[in-house]
Order: C-alpha cells, then sequence, then structure tokens
C-alpha cells in the first residue's frame, strides 16, 4: 500500500486493504465476514506559565475483522497493514470462531438496512492547525483565563485538533467510507481570595474550526464560573425543587439512553425495561435522536453495522416509542435495527446513540425558578450514581441556592437523590438549548427531590 500524502486521508485509500481482508478470510473457510479500517491524526497542545507542558501528536491506522461460521463469531484488530500481517489476522479470526460458542444472533445487518449511500453531513474540515497553531492558541486560552478577577492559576489549557478516516465493507456487498474532524478547546480556572479557592472550567468542541467559540471567550467564561463559586457554603437539607443547568442537564439524557439501550432491555436489568408505549415523561415532552445533523459532534452516515440511520423520537409526547437497536439486539427482541449500531475494532457491534436532544420548552431559567421559594441550581456534578433497574439516582453537585425566585450565594458539598422516573414525570425543560455536543439538553427544572446538606 502506498503511504498516504494527504494528512487527512481519504477513505478510498483504506479501501483495498479491506478487499484485501475479506478475500484472505474467505480463503481461510469464513462464511461471512465485515471489517473496518481508519486512519487517525490528532494533535493536542498544554501550555501552562506561557510555555508549552505538554504536546501529544500521535497518528496511524487500524484495522478490525469480524468472521462467522455458522452462527459463531470472532472479532480481531491490528494495526498493521501489511499484506503478511492481514494474512495472519484473518486467519486467526477464522481459527478463534471455529471454538467460539454459538450466538443464535450474531451475523451481518440485513442487506435492505444498509445504506445505499454516503450522505455529506458536512462534518469534516480540512482546515489544517499544526503545533505552532495551536500553541498560540493555548496561550491565550491560558491569558484570558489568567485576566480574570482573582484567578491565581490556570490548569489545562488545551488546544486540540483530530481528523480520522473511516471505510467500513462487508462480504454481502457494502463497502462505503466517510471522513469527520473536531477542534477544540479546554481550560481549568483556579479564583481564590484570601484562603478561600474555587475551580471551574469551560470546554467547546466542534466539527469546524469556524464553529469554535475563540480562546478568549472559553478563557473568560472559565475565570467567570471560577469567580461566581468564591465563598460556597453548604446549604440545609430537605426536599426542594432542583433546576439542573444546561451543562449538566444532558447527565438526565444519558441516563435515559442508558436505560432505553437494547443489551440492556434484553438483559432486563433497565428500569424502563417494561416502558414501553407508556407514558415516561410529560406529555409536552419530545427526545429526538438525528444522525444527520449538519456538522453534528455525533453524526455519521451510517451506524456501525452500516444501516442506514433515521431520525427517530425516542420519546413524543412523553411516551416511549422505541429502544436503541443494532442488529444482534433486535434479533433477540425479535424487532429491528434502528442504525444504532456502534462498532469498535475489537469486538462485536455495541449499541449508541447519535445526536440525542430534550426539545426546548418555552421559558427562561430565570422564568423557571421565579417562584421557587427555596430549592437548588445546578452547575456542576461529580460522578453520578445510577441503579440501573430501579432508577435511583444521586450525586454531588455544587451550584447556586435559590431564595426567593433568584439564584444566590454559591453551594458546594452537597448531594441531591431521586428516582428517574419520578424525575422525568416531572421534568420541565428551558429555553436554552444550544446543539453543542452529541448529547445536548436545556437546562431542565426538577420538580422535587431530596437534597442532604447540613
Amino acid at each position: 500500500m502506498k503511504k498516504a500524502a494527504d494528512p487527512h486521508v481519504d477513505p478510498e485509500y483504506l479501501k483495498p486493504t479491506l478487499e484485501t481482508l475479506l478475500k484472505l478470510a474467505k480463503s481461510f473457510g469464513a462464511d461471512g465476514a465485515d471489517c473496518i479500517a481508519a486512519h487517525g491524526r490528532s494533535l493536542s497542545i498544554g501550555v501552562r506559565e506561557g510555555q508549552l507542558e505538554d504536546i501529544d501528536n500521535s497518528e496511524g491506522n487500524d484495522i478490525g475483522l469480524r468472521v462467522f461460521i455458522g452462527k459463531r463469531q470472532a472479532c480481531v484488530s491490528s494495526s498493521d497493514l501489511s499484506k503478511s500481517s492481514l494474512s495472519k489476522l484473518a486467519e486467526r479470526a477464522v481459527a478463534m470462531a471455529k471454538l467460539a460458542p454459538e450466538d443464535i444472533y450474531c451475523g451481518l445487518a440485513p442487506s435492505d438496512k444498509l445504506a445505499q449511500s454516503t450522505i455529506d453531513l458536512d462534518v469534516f474540515d480540512p482546515t489544517e492547525m499544526d503545533a505552532s497553531k495551536l500553541f498560540d492558541r493555548a496561550i491565550k486560552l491560558e491569558k484570558s483565563t489568567l485576566e480574570g478577577k482573582n484567578i491565581r492559576q490556570a490548569e489545562g489549557a488545551n488546544a486540540h485538533t483530530v481528523s480520522s478516516a473511516a471505510y467500513f465493507m462487508t462480504s454481502d456487498g457494502f463497502a462505503q467510507g466517510w471522513r469527520s474532524s473536531q477542534h477544540g478547546l479546554s481550560v481549568s480556572a483556579i479564583a481564590a481570595t484570601d484562603d478561600i479557592m474555587e475551580r471551574d472550567y469551560d470546554y467547546a468542541g466542534s466539527r469546524h474550526l469556524s464553529d469554535l467559540p475563540t480562546p478568549e471567550h472559553i478563557g473568560q467564561k472559565a475565570a467567570r464560573r471560577a469567580n461566581a463559586r468564591l465563598g460556597s457554603k453548604r446549604i440545609s437539607s430537605g426536599t426542594m425543587p432542583i433546576l439542573f443547568e444546561r451543562r449538566v442537564a444532558a447527565e438526565i439524557i444519558s441516563a435515559f439512553n442508558s436505560a432505553i439501550s437494547g443489551p440492556s432491555i434484553a438483559r432486563g436489568v433497565s428500569f424502563l425495561k417494561d416502558k414501553m408505549g407508556e407514558q415516561v415523561f410529560a406529555s409536552n415532552i419530545t427526545i429526538t435522536d438525528d444522525p444527520f445533523r449538519l456538522r453534528g459532534l455525533g453524526s455519521h452516515p451510517w451506524d456501525g453495522e452500516g444501516v442506514c440511520g433515521q431520525t427517530l423520537n425516542l420519546i413524543e409526547n412523553g411516551v416511549l416509542n422505541t429502544w436503541l437497536l443494532n442488529s444482534s439486539v433486535a434479533r433477540q427482541l425479535d424487532m429491528e435495527t434502528t442504525g444504532h449500531a456502534s462498532r469498535g475494532m475489537s469486538a462485536p457491534p455495541g449499541v449508541a446513540a447519535s445526536n440525542t436532544f430534550l426539545h426546548a420548552g418555552p421559558l427562561s431559567p430565570h422564568e423557571l425558578i421565579k417562584d421557587i421559594q427555596t430549592g437548588l441550581q445546578i452547575t456542576e456534578m461529580f460522578g453520578p450514581s445510577i441503579n440501573p433497574n430501579t432508577g435511583d439516582f444521586s450525586v454531588g453537585v455544587a451550584g447556586f441556592a435559590i431564595e426567593g425566585g433568584e439564584a444566590t450565594h454559591p453551594v458546594s458539598e452537597v448531594t441531591i437523590a431521586g428516582n428517574l422516573l419520578e424525575m422525568f414525570k416531572t421534568l420541565v425543560p428551558a429555553n436554552d438549548l444550544v446543539f453543542n455536543h452529541p448529547l445536548c439538553a436545556p437546562s431542565v427544572l426538577i420538580d422535587k427531590m431530596v437534597v442532604a446538606g447540613d
């Protein structure tokens, strides 16, 4: 194989390798197979006190092969794309499959579900960022953070860029590739007055560099957030309304997605396993998964099995409409794949959402809390604990007390707890939805949760 000349590799560069690998798998006795190849390049620059602190520069190829012998399957992977390595890889995969236990649900995706073309989702930006450009951005990020009032230190001031190309091929005819990119900035700010010290952060990521906020914007925001937390204290324990700020509200959508993931349903370990077709949220709530959002951070033209995705309302008018399924779990549940297969290099496809978002409501966060006499606004969460069988939820948090309809003094060292089923029923979304992550939600108000403070 010729060396790639362009640092942004065309997916077609990977195609001949996969064609060779599939032929080798067949020659060693595979009944069927699929394989994926990827080329990735990433560059990350971190600075501290105006000097380079770390640099992470990586580039390479990876390949993964899955073979079938009857209802047995095996997966192997390698970073060596030479012809001799491919032969050994295919031979080993077939040998492993012959010894694997039977899985009556394994197999390639149904051919009528496969994508017929690659949709241009504008997720690739050809803009090249070298180390000097990223270093300059990281310096600006740190400098703007340190210029904030009371800021003593900026940690982890980082600028990074990633580009990748992938190609997927199956023995029954699917053969397509795509490429993507991502640019990002992140920093933590430490604010201090006298012997009081608090930390907060900000970050941003985008497919195109032109969509990324400036380093100055990120640094100034991190500084403001850290300052706002100075003088934080605990609050009294009780049961009260909770407003989850937009930045942390997506954790609730993440918990929902985990609960409707096909493997969890098939294993019977989800608190939503018996809720299909039932009212789970209030009647004005809609949650959508959309793999086709232009420049979306979770967008993809087809899933990890080559299945054409679709825009789905997971929740519509509060009713649970579907699970997230790949082909294997769909067979197990006697359903059809929803196009949510997630494929790595060394394992059978799992299940993952694309761009999931909770639709915004009509009121601003301020309007949602104006009638709350005693409550809590959450701006950061630390390691949520969720019981997948019951939906019991607890997490350490930081934020601001709500008193007389206003967010007042900062709060720390507090734990909140509730049950996701009950939280879903009373969830009220604000109007501040922003599409800046694969999982997006506006700020949300939960009517009642237990707060453990003083």
